[in-house]
């Protein structure tokens, strides 16, 4: 019997066949009819654990009531998988919330089909035909959004801003230019005012196409381009003993199961009535926010989090802890993080835009991330190029707390202290540099590697502290 079940694949046709089981959410049939709606720029696991985990959950509840036509760009990996199970993928998500554990699995039903642009781009010019079709979401990482010389009646343009020019050509002309024919264009690509960037490179782009000065008109005015941030770890495919467990629990197998943390959060930035209603799927979470302005989530973002993160993963690594876990598992540890973020970050922020209250509420959630026991964030990779993501995250917030307090934030000075020590490198034989912690070598990815190796060759501590202090370059 347990051969029989283990042979079953997740698909449409054996959907039926999977029994309701504590923390599986199984798809009714009739989301299977909803039209498509979405145009979706990517495959991984980042737009299947976010945009996507938020689509479905609003068709369960009766929201949305649209699904994803995904289009794969790139050469690598094919589709079979996503063909032979109609799209359906498991998804498991896992963490903390408000302190406590918290797990359930999905089997997401979001997906319609997945389109090839080398080999099915006229089935994606066909969507542009779709009058339901209103929503177009990207990730097709930094490099995705770039000016390339690109011909967009080619088939298909080879860069991203060239397919989406030619997907909304062909929607200007299907529908004679009308204004509500206008897309919502969405990319998340981990750039600031990724929006704003990729719409002046589609126009730019147009202009060099020497297409219609009308269409050019409508593109700047029926449609949107909305700057998104997003932040959810999706680390992707579970450790090959969870996948079986899991799949043993289910029932069946899954060639496209990927896990994710609790949190979530898409900001999408925009003032307009229709926008909002075209993304309607914002009603069923939370984690979706539509904001006239988007930069206290990036400040939330870049400072509580990601500034915690450099703070203190370097004296984490040096006392000894490998993973972010095992640091928040040690009382001192944790308590030194939850101090720094709280008592020093958060306060430091306080201002016009984000207000004490509001750091300490997404630092809480922060702690809670940061204690997921599913995850290994190895301390060593989160150091990697540490000097250029010290300036940039945690300069700005020592100078602010000073400039505030006149004093010295002593969380931030430990976890500065410990970004000195940990860069006390030598050049190794294969010519990069090498730290040791208890007479262990780690390798130390960072520009300024050299000038650490440097200053650190047999000075005075107290010197080279003042030195590297008094560094303006730094």
């Amino acid at each position: 019997m347990k051969l029989k079940i283990m042979s079953m694949r997740l698909s449409k046709k054996t959907l039926k066949e999977i029994s309701p089981k504590e923390g599986l959410i199984i798809p009714d049939e009739k989301l299977f009819v909803l039209p498509e709606k979405v145009l979706q720029f990517g495959t991984g696991v980042l737009l299947r654990g976010l945009p996507d985990y938020f689509i479905d959950k609003a068709n369960r509840e009766g929201i949305f009531n649209g699904r994803v036509v995904v289009v794969k760009s790139t050469s690598t990996g094919g589709t079979d998988a996503f063909a032979n199970q109609d799209g359906l993928y498991t998804m498991c998500v896992k963490g903390i919330e408000d302190n406590k554990k918290s797990e359930e699995t999905i089997i997401n039903a979001s997906i319609s089909r997945v389109l090839t642009a080398a080999d099915e781009w006229n089935e994606i010019l066909a969507c542009a035909h779709n009058a339901d079709m209103k929503i177009i979401i990207s990730n097709t990482t930094e490099v995705g959004i770039v000016l390339m010389d690109d011909d967009i009646h080619s088939s298909p343009p080879s860069s991203f801003p060239g397919k989406l020019l030619a997907f909304l050509h062909e929607r200007y002309k299907a529908f004679n230019g009308s204004e509500e024919s206008g897309m919502v264009i969405i990319p998340t690509e981990l750039i600031i005012d990724n929006g704003s960037k990729l719409q002046s490179i589609v126009l730019e782009l147009a202009t060099k196409n020497k297409l219609d000065n009308n269409f050019i008109i409508w593109l700047q005015t029926s449609n949107h381009f909305c700057n998104s941030l997003v932040d959810r770890i999706v680390p992707g495919k579970l450790p090959a003993g969870d996948q079986k467990k899991a799949e043993e629990k289910f029932g069946y197998t899954d060639d496209l199961m990927i896990m994710a943390e609790v949190f979530r959060l898409w900001v999408i930035e925009s003032d307009n009535e229709q926008v909002k209603e075209i993304l309607s799927f914002h009603k069923a979470d939370k984690g979706v926010v539509i904001t006239p302005g988007i930069e206290k989530f990036r400040e939330l973002k870049l400072r509580v989090l990601n500034g915690t993160h450099t703070f203190a993963c370097g004296l984490a690594y040096l006392a000894g802890f490998e993973t972010v876990k095992e640091a928040m598992a040690d009382e001192v540890m944790s308590s030194y993080i939850r101090r720094l973020a709280i008592l020093e970050i958060a306060a430091a922020m306080d201002d016009d835009v984000v207000t004490y209250n509001e750091a300490c509420l997404f630092a809480n959630t922060v702690m809670d991330r940061f204690r997921n026991p599913f995850i290994d964030d190895q301390s060593l990779g989160i150091r990697m190029n540490l000097t250029s993501k010290m300036k940039l995250r945690n300069i700005p917030l020592l100078l602010r707390h000073y400039n505030k307090t006149e004093k010295v934030p002593e969380q931030m000075a430990l976890g500065f202290a410990a970004y000195i020590l940990f860069m006390k490198c030598d050049t190794g034989k294969d010519g990069k540099y090498y730290g040791k912690r208890n007479g262990v070598a780690y390798a130390v990815h960072d520009d300024m590697a050299g000038y650490f190796s440097q200053k650190w060759s047999g000075q005075d501590t107290s010197k080279l502290v003042t030195d590297v202090l008094a560094d303006k370059n730094l």
